[in-house]
């Protein structure tokens, strides 16, 4: 089972992130990696959009984009941007898009979350188009449990590790962020997925894994098998 819980100050969703938090982030580059791998003007579906922090700048590159969150008060932040609201796994809109992206780590959800979550991207995928996803690689679970406790971010964000607990193939994190004189926790559960899982995923989805995006292996594309 997937184990999610929030805290702090406004809105804590469902998997417990902080809207309030979340409508801080910049971006860290994200919608460049996204970018530089598909073609221009290509039409973007992002599944767990959020505020749309990646959405709105690809919008801004040039790319008709759509976001989907099943948090009213996250989609709330971005009334300038198409969206519809629904759970990832029951998600199914009436078009294909070019792109679909599932980025923020969400592929290492639970088992059978992400099977839910690669129907979605199938099935709103154009059978010529580029599926783009972000991974927590297999190397960071090995490393994450000696990552350093206290980490300054760009936006004066403050990073806390307060509990790292690995129990393969699931690592249970506690973070806690601060900025100015708010406080927020999250609590979720990644798993890890080593590559030939990862490639047996995709093809349980009639997708096939197409190339690394990034050294660290943490983002990469997919096509329709």
């Amino acid at each position: 089972m997937d184990e999610h819980a929030g805290t702090g100050p406004g809105a804590i969703t469902s998997d417990g992130c902080a809207v309030e938090f979340y409508a801080l982030l910049p971006s860290f580059g994200e919608p460049e990696i996204v970018h530089a791998a598909v073609p221009a003007g290509a039409s973007v579906l992002e599944l767990g959009c959020g505020t749309g922090r990646i959405l709105r700048p690809l919008a801004a590159l040039g790319h008709p984009v759509t976001g989907v969150d099943d948090s009213e008060d996250m989609l709330a932040r971005s009334p300038d941007l198409p969206t519809a609201c629904s759970p990832i796994q029951s998600l199914r809109l009436d078009r294909r898009f070019d792109v679909v992206l599932l980025a923020s780590t969400m592929i290492n959800a639970g088992p059978v979350t992400r099977q839910g979550f690669l129907a979605t991207v199938r099935h709103h995928l154009r059978d010529d188009g580029i599926a783009v996803f972000q991974q927590n690689p297999p190397e960071w679970f090995e490393t994450f449990t000696g990552a350093e406790p206290v980490r300054d971010d760009p936006g004066g964000i403050r990073r806390i590790i307060r509990s790292a607990r690995w129990e393969p193939p699931r690592m249970h994190v506690e973070i806690e962020y601060q900025v100015g004189a708010s406080v927020w926790t999250h609590a979720w559960t990644s798993y890890q997925i080593s590559d030939e899982e990862l490639a047996g995923n995709l093809a349980g989805a009639n997708l096939r894994r197409g190339d690394w995006l990034t050294d660290d292996h943490a983002w990469f594309t997919a096509r329709p098998a």
